[in-house]
């Protein structure tokens, strides 16, 4: 099959929509379950490149949940520890998760938000654990599972083997654009050069570093990516979701400050009062998340006022002052942070600090690199310069 029709393209007015082989080769994919639309296609492809990438530099199975051309989440498949299973909504229905499972569990547990309505790659095949964990979530399309939507959930097989030509072109308002494709490698090498005075990083701390580049490697610039022990906690694109855009005023400071507030949420999720609280029977896993980021934002009272509680839970929670969230975020430890492209003032370096950043992949080339090294050694940072853009539109 060369061509493959759409309902429409980006939106319902951009008719006709088509995804076809300029080269008149077959298409490396199959549809196999539903009708997948233009977005679905975009996010299905540049998803499967995250995880081929990450997969080959680590060698284990990896999944990422993405949205509007961006990850809301990636991760490895390493296990669950009891906190991550209460956080991520495991349920007895899955006592010993499968390692694929577990790496798409832990990519939409990033920002499960954002995750609402996503498209998941797997570098895996989509096995049983992945399935059952998956099906009562709200999202577009996947590998396999044709039980979901009544038979209606996109499922697409793509072709492990497919290389795409090394010249690409795009064409926006009717003008060509040409370029090579990014086929640039991210490994340990990549991470290599520590420029400041810690240069003691663990193994893990490495892997989190590349998870962290390959992640943004695939997210619409200008972006930033938190990882912790082989998962992204937090990537700054703007991209995800409506309301993280509303906070977002497109440069690197802000960028840097939307990604360490999603990982600082993900963090307060594992809150004892975030574990205590009661839900009332029957709620719906998107409204649970919608009330637990509510609860922790400075919004609380919009879940907590009376006769709007008892909506969300069986006991009326107390509050989690500021204060409390504060004291829990500073003991955030052991965070990776990643950069798209140079750090130009060393205010970035401070706000991932206040996140538990304790290692940086960024380019360098900023005229200001000596201060942003100097505020990462003031903190006992250990940063590597890459020398590698990696941006992505």
């Amino acid at each position: 099959m060369n061509e493959l029709e759409l309902k429409y393209g980006m939106n319902p007015n951009q008719k006709p929509s088509r995804i076809f082989m300029k080269d008149g080769s077959d298409l490396p994919i199959k549809v196999l379950q539903g009708k997948p639309g233009f977005i679905n296609f975009l996010d299905a492809l540049n998803s499967w490149q995250l995880v081929r990438d990450l997969k080959e530099a680590t060698g284990l199975p990896c999944a990422a949940s993405f949205k509007h051309v961006s990850p809301a989440g990636a991760a490895v498949g390493t296990p669950l520890s009891d906190i991550d299973r209460q956080i991520y909504f495991v349920g007895d229905n899955l006592p010993d998760p499968s390692p694929i499972a577990c790496a798409y569990i832990r990519a939409r547990g990033a920002d499960r938000m954002s995750s609402y309505g996503d498209w998941a790659a797997l570098s895996d095949i989509c096995d049983a654990d992945t399935a059952t964990y998956l099906k009562p979530e709200v999202s577009d399309g996947i590998i396999a599972l044709a039980q979901k939507k009544g038979g209606n959930y996109n499922v697409v097989e793509i072709d492990p083997t497919y290389e795409c030509a090394p010249i690409e072109t795009k064409d926006v308002f009717g003008i060509t654009f040409e370029q090579g494709h990014n086929n640039y490698k991210v490994d340990a090498e990549l991470v290599s050069n520590f420029v400041t005075k810690r240069k003691d990083v663990p193994e893990s701390a490495i892997r989190d570093m590349i998870i962290s580049l390959i992640t943004l490697k695939y997210t619409q610039s200008n972006s930033v990516c938190y990882v912790k022990d082989g998962q992204a906690i937090g990537v700054g694109a703007g991209q995800q979701s409506r309301v993280h855009c509303t906070r977002l005023a497109g440069n690197k400071a802000d960028t840097c400050r939307l990604a360490g507030n999603k990982a600082d949420t993900w963090y307060l999720r594992q809150h004892p009062k975030v574990l205590g609280l009661k839900f009332v029977d029957g709620i719906r896993r998107a409204n649970r998340d919608n009330a637990i980021d509510v609860y922790i934002s400075e919004e609380h009272d919009d879940v907590l006022a009376e006769g709007e509680w008892q909506k969300w839970f069986a006991e009326k929670p107390e509050v989690l002052t500021r204060e409390e969230k504060a004291e829990w975020i500073a003991t955030q430890t052991g965070v990776t942070v990643g950069s798209d492209a140079f750090f130009p003032f060393g205010d970035n370096v401070e706000r991932a600090h206040k996140s538990g950043v304790e290692y940086i992949a960024e380019p360098g080339g900023s005229i200001r690199d000596d201060n942003v090294i100097e505020t990462a050694d003031k903190y006992g940072i250990a940063m590597a310069f890459t020398g590698m853009r990696l941006f992505h539109h």
